[in-house]
C-alpha cells in the first residue's frame, strides 16, 4: 500500500515506527497510509530548515519571488492532479477543489510582490543629526498546521508569504489528506527553492507539541477548531514565539423576510457542511 511521507531536505522520508490510514470518503476505502513523525523526525526537519536558512535570507528579495512566480505557474500546470488528490482524500468535487486551489494561488501571487514590500522606509533629519530608517527582516524557521477541510489553500495562506520574506518554512499538514500538501510542497523544489527551506512533516499531536516545544521555531500559524486553537496560542505565547491562531470559522447569514428559501437553505447548508 502506498505510503505518504515527509519533504525533508529536499528528500522524501517514509520510514516511521508509526503509520494512519488515509481514507477515500466517496468509498470508504483505505488507499495509502501516512507516515506519522515522531519527535525525532521533526527535529531534523527543523534542523535542515535551520541549516538553509542563512543563505536563503541572504538570497535578494527580487529571485526569491522569482522561485514564487516559477511556483505560481506549476500550480497552474498540475491543477488537475492537486484536485484529483484533494478530491481522492477530502471527498470534494472537482469543482470545489478547483476553487479552493484558485484561492491558494491568489497567495502564491501576492508572495510575488514581495520585493515592492519588503522595501523598508527611510527619513532623513528627523530630528537634527537624525536620520530614521525601517527594515524588515526573516524570522528564522517558522512552523504551521493547518485543517483538513481546505488541504491545498490554507497551508497556501502561510508559506508563500513566509518563504518569499526569507524565512524558512515547516509544514505540519492534516493527516487525514497529506497528498495535495505534500505534492505542492514538492513543485516549489522543481520552482528552484533550496533544499531545506520547506519542509513538509505529516502526525499527530506529537509533532505539534514538538513544534510548539522546540525553541529554533520561532513562529507558528495554525487554523483549525477553537478549543485546538486556544491551546496552541497559549503554548506558543509561552514559549516566546510569535503565533497566529484562527479557531472556528463559523459562516453566518441574515435570512430577509423576501429571501428565496430554497436557495437559503441550500447555500446554508453548503456553509456549515460543504467541507466537513
Amino acid at each position: 500500500m502506498p505510503i505518504v511521507g515527509h519533504l525533508i531536505n529536499g528528500e522524501i522520508v517514509t520510514t516511521s515506527a508509526r503509520s494512519l490510514d488515509v481514507f477515500n470518503p466517496a468509498t470508504a476505502e483505505i488507499t495509502k497510509r501516512v507516515a506519522v513523525a515522531d519527535k525525532a523526525t521533526v527535529e531534523s526537519a527543523i534542523a535542515a530548515a535551520q541549516a538553509a536558512f542563512p543563505e536563503w535570507r541572504n538570497t535578494p528579495p527580487i529571485k526569491r519571488a522569482r522561485v514564487m512566480f516559477r511556483f505560481k505557474q506549476l500550480l497552474e500546470e498540475h491543477a488537475d492532479e492537486i484536485c484529483r488528490l484533494i478530491g481522492e482524500e477530502h471527498g470534494k468535487i472537482v469543482h470545489d477543489a478547483q476553487g479552493e486551489l484558485q484561492r491558494g494561488i491568489e497567495n502564491v501571487e501576492f508572495a510575488c510582490s514581495a520585493p515592492e514590500l519588503l522595501k523598508g522606509e527611510h527619513s532623513k533629519n528627523v530630528g537634527s543629526n537624525i536620520d530614521s530608517w525601517s527594515e524588515f527582516q526573516p524570522l528564522g524557521v517558522v512552523a504551521g498546521i493547518t485543517p483538513f477541510n481546505f488541504p491545498a489553500m490554507v497551508p497556501l495562506w502561510m508559506y508563500p508569504a513566509a518563504l518569499v520574506c526569507g524565512n524558512c518554512f515547516i509544514l505540519k499538514p492534516s493527516e487525514r489528506d497529506p497528498s495535495s500538501a505534500l505534492y505542492i510542497a514538492q513543485l516549489l523544489k522543481e520552482a528552484g527553492l533550496p533544499d531545506g527551506v520547506m519542509n513538509v512533516v505529516n502526525g499527530d499531536k506529537e509533532a505539534v507539541d514538538t513544534l510548539l516545544e522546540d525553541e529554533r521555531i520561532m513562529a507558528v500559524s495554525f487554523v483549525g477548531s477553537t478549543p485546538i486553537a486556544e491551546s496552541i496560542y497559549t503554548r506558543a505565547s509561552a514559549a516566546g514565539k510569535r503565533c497566529q491562531a484562527l479557531g472556528g470559522a463559523k459562516n453566518h447569514a441574515i435570512i430577509m423576510p423576501d429571501a428565496d428559501m430554497d436557495n437559503a437553505v441550500s447555500q446554508l447548508v453548503g456553509a456549515a457542511f460543504g467541507s466537513s
